[in-house]
């Protein structure tokens, strides 16, 4: 039995105590999670930041990992850090230097921020910077609190029609937006997207709102029901272990796909997705398994598939807001779960346990 501990310091403040608060979800080790005031108080902005009263963060697979293994890949917790990266709320104070931004504006966070002055940088290229320091990635803190500094030149100002929790979702919708635009999508695509998680059906949003007809797998029939509920044109529900009879079914199904977006990482998914490309299609791995992986190489080889990777996302929260403002994308079906901050632990059972789609945890409550 595993015990979770949830420390609060909230019992009987004054009003200096409350002023000086700054809760937030901290990881200290492996499976050790808590909700406590932050060490170091109310957070002062540097001269390129703001300082932002957060409002709703996303919970995504990488917090949860980082939760339940302390690592993922080279990217390792070895000192407490607070979690989350998917964010938005209301700029409470702002640095010397910055001139877009004032307090009261509602904004989003685009969670990483590069040197911006190496090669990779300049040539546009900046989530690729060997220099990025990213929310929630060891050993920068995360955005799960109350309040958070971050650099005024990553955060969007939202237009009124924009609410914070649609903000917050920006960040996995950039994601998807990157994707697409590496697959070099067009109208009138066949666009095959492998997993309906919340990663997968974001693809799925952007590729109908760049025109084109999606057709969606998954192993799990209520995740389906999602994606048909946000307007997949055929969902696909994978029952065989066979990656040439589930290729060959969906093609049936929907014919190849002239774009095909993976979103699991997993080996059968992979395979299925390369064989239900098209000769001279495109492949985008957008989701990560194991770091190696089984690959039908021939078939890449033999179809001529172009295949691109995808880390994160680049000059993509612009177009990502721009989708949401205009309501060509509704994020807002995504949100199944919301919880106060104070229940932050539960919030993160209930994503690790894929009950929902997107859990919300609002800092402000």
């Amino acid at each position: 039995t595993l015990l979770y501990t949830i420390k609060f310091e909230l019992t009987t403040p004054d009003l200096k105590t409350i002023m000086s608060q700054n809760l937030g979800v901290i990881l200290k080790d492996v499976l050790d999670l808590h909700v406590e005031n932050l060490s170091h108080g109310l957070p002062k902005p540097a001269p390129d930041e703001v300082c932002i009263a957060m409002g709703p963060v996303g919970i995504c697979g990488s917090d949860v990992h980082y939760w339940q293994h302390g690592k993922i890949g080279d990217f390792v917790v070895n000192k407490p850090m607070v979690l989350g990266h998917e964010g938005a709320g209301t700029v409470s104070s702002v640095g010397s230097e910055v001139k877009h931004l004032k307090a009261g504006d509602r904004v989003a966070i685009e969670p990483g921020y590069p040197c911006s002055t190496c090669k990779i940088c300049l040539e546009g290229r900046y989530n690729l910077c060997p220099d990025m320091k990213f929310c929630a990635t060891p050993p920068i803190d995360g955005s799960l609190c109350q309040y958070y500094c971050h650099k005024a030149a990553f955060c969007y100002k939202l237009p009124e029609n924009v609410s914070l929790e649609e903000g917050a979702l920006l960040e996995p919708l950039a994601v998807a937006v990157h994707a697409c635009q590496r697959g070099k999508l067009s109208f009138g695509q066949k666009v095959l997207v492998c997993g309906a998680g919340p990663i997968g059906l974001v693809n799925m949003l952007v590729a109908k709102a760049a025109g084109a007809t999606v057709t969606i797998t998954d192993i799990s029939e209520t995740r389906l029901a999602k994606a048909k509920e946000l307007g997949a044109e055929s969902v696909f529900h994978v029952k065989s272990r066979d990656v040439r009879e589930t290729a060959d079914s969906i093609v049936s199904l929907s014919g190849f796909a002239d774009l095909t977006i993976e979103c699991t990482g997993v080996d059968s998914s992979i395979g299925v997705g390369i064989w239900a490309t098209k000769p001279g299609g495109s492949y985008v791995q957008v989701g990560y398994g194991k770091a190696e992986v089984n690959f039908p190489i021939v078939a890449v080889g033999i179809k001529e598939i172009d295949i691109y990777g995808i880390f994160r996302y680049a000059n993509n929260y612009p177009t990502a807001l721009s989708l949401v403002a205009s309501g060509a994308v509704d994020v807002k079906g995504l949100i199944t779960h919301r919880f106060p901050l104070q229940d932050a632990i539960m919030a993160f059972e209930v994503t690790k346990a894929g009950t929902g789609v997107k859990v919300l945890i609002d800092c402000d409550k």
